[in-house]
């Protein structure tokens, strides 16, 4: 296994982890609300942290499989992983009518460790192709 698997599969687990932290919080007529990407009760957020989970067991399994196929299938579910997780940064960290919310380490890990998991995989993929 090598040095870039390994820290994607951590990076994976960041993100796993980073669902269950602040997000964000906003305060609302002297009620702080803190949202997290499994919770946000009190807003149209929805739970995106379940789907950032579901990917990133999928990107961890395909990191410590050591077959011809992963990388391929990889790419694409680690690709999908950091653009859903840049999406959750620019729904959660946006103002409405006025109420601007505070952003979080939760939302920042997420967005980080999804990015390098991202570049984990991209070089176990050219690792794979100068193989060929």
């Amino acid at each position: 296994m090598s040095k870039s698997s390994i820290i994607g599969a951590i990076a994976a687990l960041v993100v796993i982890v980073s669902a269950f932290l602040p997000w964000v919080s906003v305060s609302v007529n002297g009620q702080v609300l803190v949202f997290t990407g499994l919770q946000s009760e009190g807003s149209s957020f929805g739970e995106p942290g379940k789907l950032s989970i579901a990917v990133s067991v999928i990107v961890l399994i395909l990191f410590l499989i050591q077959k011809g196929w992963s990388p391929r299938v990889n790419l694409f579910t680690s690709a999908f992983l950091a653009a859903w997780a840049f999406r959750n940064m620019l729904i959660y960290s946006r103002c409405e009518m006025g109420i601007c919310p505070d952003q979080k380490i939760g939302l920042f890990l997420s967005l980080g460790a999804a990015i390098l998991a991202f570049i984990c995989v991209l070089m176990n993929h050219q690792r794979f192709i100068k193989k060929i």
